[in-house]
């Protein structure tokens, strides 16, 4: 099955119920708890202190074995592209530029190790797992045609939800915690990471944020892709291709990063918040 005609079966990551292998939590897992920086110029609060319930290192460790997972399988399947594929080299000279920015948001990112690949699949789809493992479906930029400044709109909103760690928050909320501390203090051990990829690292590929994450993720994202020297105007335009391309089906993307004209709305009151920003960084006086 050749690159570009592979899709990828979007049913292979659905949910499984998340266990915890967790230990030493409470010593550790405050640090690199980032919260809103002093320059930031959209409208977004604190990011959420439930995360540092999960230990940060566990889960992007299992985040990266899952994401060599999903590489594997499609190299298997002949879907992923080669490092000198014109669309993945696009991809990760925009992330380039949106990563320099990604410390003013969270320290931590510093260490990540960052990657961006693109998978061949019709599906409408993208993400960026803890630590940094970014995975772009060929559907989002073939079907959307999107230009360089909307393309950095999806990676912006993909790389904020990782740097303000809302898959941490996300999962504290959804189990209890207690019950994952206590299962963490007796599950110690090498073996301690493994459980934790095989029974987290797949939802966090279809792991669904609240409303007030997606909010967040938007406007974090809208002030990364600005201040790397993206045009604002096109986080409008990526939504509204969202929009109209809503009924047609086949919208993973969509599934787990809702639109509606509230999303847009907001958005547009937060484009003149950064164009001081994205004109710094194109070089334009005002």
């Amino acid at each position: 099955m050749c690159f570009h005609c592979y899709q990828l079966n979007a049913h292979a990551s659905r949910r499984r119920g998340f266990l915890f292998a967790l230990s030493g939590v409470v010593g550790g897992a405050m640090a690199g708890i980032a919260a809103t920086p002093a320059m930031a110029q959209v409208d977004v609060g604190e990011a959420s202190r439930l995360r540092s319930l999960v230990p940060a290192g566990q889960l992007e460790s299992a985040a990266t074995q899952q994401y060599s997972a999903l590489l594997e399988k499609a190299r298997e399947q002949r879907a992923l592209a080669p490092e000198n594929h014109p669309q993945l080299r696009r991809l990760r000279a925009i992330s380039t530029r949106l990563i320099a920015q990604s410390a003013k948001w969270n320290e931590r990112s510093r260490q990540w190790n960052w990657e961006v690949n693109l998978i061949g699949s019709k599906t409408i789809n993208a993400f960026c797992m803890p630590g940094g493992k970014i995975a772009v479906f060929t559907g989002i930029l073939d079907q959307l045609q999107l230009s360089d400044d909307e393309a950095a709109m999806v990676l912006g909103h993909e790389i904020a939800h990782a740097l303000r760690e809302h898959a941490r928050a996300r999962i504290a909320k959804s189990r209890g915690t207690g019950v994952a501390l206590s299962l963490g203090a007796q599950l110690l051990g090498l073996g301690q990471v493994g459980d934790l990829a095989a029974n987290v690292g797949t939802q966090l590929i279809t792991l669904k944020f609240s409303r007030n994450d997606e909010i967040d993720a938007d406007l974090v994202g809208l002030e990364i892709a600005a201040r790397a020297g993206y045009n604002p105007d096109a986080s409008v335009t990526l939504w509204e291709k969202m929009t109209r391309v809503q009924k047609g089906g086949g919208m993973a993307f969509l599934s787990t990063h809702p639109s509606g004209p509230e999303r847009i709305t907001r958005l547009r009151e937060n484009v003149p918040r950064v164009q001081s920003l994205y004109r710094q960084a194109i070089g334009v006086k005002r």
